[in-house]
């Protein structure tokens, strides 16, 4: 028995029908700190996605494709099955423990660790709340952690934080409400212009805010050592719920993020009929960018991928001359270019450096021990990302290290395909990205083949790699896509043990022009770094796909030829070349 299956029996020893673990914190973050990854704690399991169910004759941890490989090696010998989600023959958690039970069960979950939304679909159980429920095992678990919190320059972010704060509260009362409880980390950055580093990668600080037309109170750790606000209030992060007491009139929380530990005290002390379930207004307003943030991003994506492209020229160099260069060795000399850029802050995510076979995992983790050696042959993938002052940035490319399987070239040709025809469209106003997904597909799936993640995600501007409401994908998310906002293309497709491929340029949606049909849309490309185009097969592209492929690779070339040394400039140009 390993150590993981001790602790799934430890679990068990509660002694409920059922315990769900969830991979996420009090604040419904993607990526939780150190003390909430619970599931990686109970399981080994390290994807960013996953929740886990432990009943008494079973274990399961529930994930998406991007995981699936990843999930069944690290899941070995634990005894926790793997359940995958996002498929047609999917069965949800909740659906599972209704076939289980069917006469109802009683269902222990860490409350702090499970939204409001999640736990509105496991009513007809007897639900415990058992908060912080891992701690009685879990004798070396970390800390909330506490980093240093800086004020972001209003100049900067384009707009103050009383003018946020306002044009929130003329939201809120229009629901008829007089306050909202905030608990989304990149909503209270965005919203009070501050950033921290209380999770990897992002620039957050742990808290809660309540905002009302007379008062904002910002509930965080050590609360003397916060910068000083005209117009908030910081009290300690553990008081919130004390301050329930004091709300007058209806509140507005968003059931997609706030918890239900924090949830149930709020309807017990202002009574449920008070408490009311919207999204949160803040998500479509830092969704668009405004013009001092879409002008940074611009100039921080020059910058950005003339860093790529150092590294790319690096990595062939060194590959040509036969020195062993590792998946983890590329990663940091990455890093390091980037970290030369001027206001950088960090990288907006782990690099994924995957060479060959390893890039059949989309979220591939590349280990600093043991790590493959690039080799000049087959393609390598490289999928990452900075924190600026003036933006956040993400891109993957991949590149041929040597000779490619006609396969692979095909692969690559059709991926590419996908990701140029998305950033060709031109839409209707008011369109989702639902709707357009396909433009990213439809190469593939002529082929007959697929890919199992979302195409395009939308990017926070200095705040998380990933934000709402919009994005790209199949699932029916009815959020239109607005000029102003920031969004990921990024096709890919993976064949397990031989090769993954991922294309990916972030895109700002901009409108294009007015008709007796309409108002309509289109994309700028933001992203600044050549695509290889040696491994693509000429013919598979319409006259169209190499116009744009041959004009966006000229205007990589163009506007970053004076940022490059001599010698990085001259590669680059052989790679702009026409095809």
């Amino acid at each position: 028995m390993n150590i993981f299956s001790e602790r799934v029996n430890q679990v068990r020893s509660l002694g409920y029908d059922a315990v769900i673990v969830t991979g996420t914190d009090p604040h419904g973050s993607e990526y939780p700190a150190s003390r909430w990854k619970q599931v990686e704690w109970l399981s080994g399991f390290t994807g960013e996605a996953g929740d886990i169910v432990v009943t008494k004759d079973h274990a399961g941890l529930w994930t998406d494709s991007r995981y699936f490989i990843q999930a069944n090696a690290q899941l070995k010998d634990t005894g926790i099955q793997l359940h995958k989600t996002r498929l047609p023959e999917s069965v949800p958690i909740p659906e599972y423990l209704r076939k289980k039970f069917p006469e109802g069960a009683t269902i222990a979950v860490d409350g702090l660790c499970q939204s409001i939304g999640s736990m509105k679909e496991l009513e007809g159980f007897d639900i415990v709340d058992v908060p912080d429920m891992l701690s009685r095992f879990w004798s070396d678990r970390p800390q909330i952690p506490n980093t240093p919190v800086s004020l972001f320059d209003e100049s900067k972010a384009g707009e103050s934080r009383r003018s946020k704060l306002n044009r929130l509260m003329e939201s809120v009362g229009k629901n008829g409400c007089s306050s909202i409880l905030i608990s989304s980390l990149d909503e209270i950055a965005w919203l009070l212009n501050v950033r921290g580093g209380d999770i990897e990668y992002n620039p957050y600080v742990i808290s809660y805010l309540l905002v009302s037309k007379d008062k904002t109170v910002w509930f965080v750790r050590d609360i003397d050592s916060v910068p000083k606000m005209d117009g908030v209030v910081n009290a300690p992060y553990e008081s919130l719920t004390l301050s329930f007491e004091d709300i007058d009139g209806k509140v507005m929380v968003d059931p997609s993020s706030l918890n239900y530990s924090v949830f149930c005290k709020l309807i017990s002390a202002v009574g449920e009929q008070n408490v009311i379930f919207s999204t949160s207004p803040v998500r479509l307003f830092k969704a668009v960018k405004n013009e001092k943030e879409i002008d940074a991003l611009r100039k921080i994506y020059l910058e950005d991928g003339a860093a790529v492209e150092r590294f790319l020229y690096w990595l062939e160099c060194q590959v040509q001359s036969g020195d062993d260069v590792t998946e983890w060795e590329a990663s940091l000399k990455l890093t390091e270019l980037r970290s030369s850029i001027a206001h950088y802050h960090g990288n907006s995510f782990e690099n994924i450096s995957a060479y060959g076979r390893n890039a059949a995992l989309p979220h591939y983790s590349t280990p600093k021990e043991g790590s493959t050696p690039i080799k000049e042959k087959g393609l390598y993938l490289v999928d990452s990302g900075g924190q600026y002052d003036g933006g956040t940035t993400d891109i993957t490319r991949t590149v041929r290290m040597g000779r490619c399987s006609r396969s692979a070239r095909e692969d690559y040709t059709l991926v590419l395909k996908g990701m140029i025809d998305l950033s060709m469209a031109v839409f209707p106003s008011g369109t989702p990205g639902c709707r357009i997904d396909a433009l990213a597909r439809n190469p593939l799936w002529q082929s007959r083949k697929n890919f199992g993640h979302g195409t395009g995600h939308g990017i926070g501007f200095y705040l998380g790699v990933h934000e709402g409401p919009q994005d790209i994908r199949q699932n029916l998310n009815p959020a239109p896509l607005i000029p102003g906002m920031v969004t990921s293309n990024e096709p890919g497709l993976y064949r397990e043990g031989k090769y993954g491929i991922r294309h990916e340029n972030v895109l700002l949606c901009v409108e294009d022009e007015s008709n007796d049909y309409g108002k309509w849309l289109s994309f700028e490309t933001l992203t600044c770094c050549h695509i290889d185009t040696r491994p693509v097969i000429r013919k598979l592209l319409t006259k169209e796909e190499r116009k744009w492929l041959n004009n966006y690779n000229k205007s990589v070339y163009r506007r970053l030829r004076d940022r490059l040394p001599d010698d990085v400039e001259r590669w680059l140009k052989k790679k702009t070349r026409k095809i």
